[in-house]
């Protein structure tokens, strides 16, 4: 059953929203007792609730000696280490009284979540335009730029996550990736895709069964060149699955929405998308104190959202800007 949702929430820090944490039954006493105890990964609990940093329901403070009982509510800031700044800039589109949409770029997370808090495009965004309400309308992987749409107002949303929901959002991506002379374009791959079990759980797989995923394949051309960042003076083995070879553009058209959906279809289709680290092999995590690689991207865009606004009725399509690394000077064959 889901959580009743507040009827108060504090205002965001630097773009950052309040998290809700509740009170459990236990030994604790106080919130200086409990707050370590249920939250440990958080720093300086004590100096939290002595600046006043924890608030209750109500907005006041509370200290490290406030009473605790099960079922209380205390509202709280996350805290992480200084971030790496990601290199890249956030594009605003379209912004309107319902609606704001975004270029984002490569390796910007959407949310905070882990370790990213300020580097992600809703804290930017926030910070940006001064909007506390924005709400992202679906998801793009960290590793994937292009158009991302977020909702304005908190009580309009509905109408607009309905749309994703009954699949009324017409999306365009676009790849780059091995070219395969044996296939016959376009491509209409089904298949039922689930998580991986165990350690490889970032990964989908597909499965016997019922097909929940779909997405159509278009090959747009043949590129002139062999693999992804060939001929910059720097390793790219891993990254092109070592594949060496033709490459081409493709145009992706996801029909479902799963998750990893066009990765996961494209590498079993034997055509893993340049600079994918997930599919078809899971590589080692990214050394957080050396941060990724920011000159070979994953070579997917999302290129376009087109709609029919159930707000105001308008015809709405929004078009990236932004072109993938691996077409930036190519000439046609």
């Amino acid at each position: 059953m889901a959580r009743p949702r507040p009827a108060w929430r504090p205002p965001a820090r630097d773009g950052v929203g309040a998290s809700r944490v509740a009170a459990t039954p236990g030994p604790w006493r106080t919130w200086g007792a409990f707050l370590p105890q249920r939250l440990p990964a958080a720093p300086d609990w004590p100096g939290r609730l002595a600046r006043g940093d924890v608030l209750d329901v109500n907005g006041q403070p509370l200290r490290a000696d406030s009473p605790c009982t099960p079922g209380q509510v205390a509202w709280y800031w996350r805290a992480l280490p200084p971030e790496p700044r990601v290199p890249f800039e956030i594009a605003v589109l379209h912004q309107c009284e319902h609606l704001v949409a975004v270029d984002k770029p490569h390796f910007l997370p959407v949310t905070p979540g882990g370790r990213y808090l300020q580097e992600t495009v809703l804290v930017r965004l926030k910070r940006a335009l001064g909007i506390d309400t924005l709400v992202p309308l679906h998801r793009l992987d960290r590793e994937t730029a292009g158009v991302l749409l977020f909702t304005v107002q908190p009580g309009g949303r509905r109408p607009y996550h309905e749309l994703f929901l009954h699949r009324r959002v017409h999306k365009v991506y676009e790849a780059v990736a091995p070219w395969r002379a044996d296939m016959d374009w376009p491509v209409l791959r089904r298949s039922r895709l689930v998580e991986r079990a165990g350690e490889a759980f970032m990964q989908m797989q597909e499965v016997a069964g019922e097909a929940n995923a779909e997405t159509r394949v278009e090959l747009l051309r043949r590129l002139p060149w062999g693999g992804f960042g060939e001929g910059d003076g720097h390793e790219t083995g891993a990254l092109a699955h070592d594949r060496p070879g033709p490459r081409a553009h493709y145009r992706l058209l996801p029909l479902t929405g799963r998750k990893h959906q066009l990765r996961a279809h494209m590498a079993a289709l034997g055509l893993p998308i340049d600079g994918d680290r997930i599919y078809p092999r899971l590589l080692p995590p990214e050394d957080p104190l050396a941060g990724p690689d920011y000159r070979q991207p994953l070579q997917l865009l999302a290129r376009e959202l087109a709609f029919d606004d159930p707000v105001t009725g308008q015809r709405r399509c929004f078009t990236s800007r932004l072109q993938l690394q691996a077409l930036q000077g190519d000439q046609l064959l």
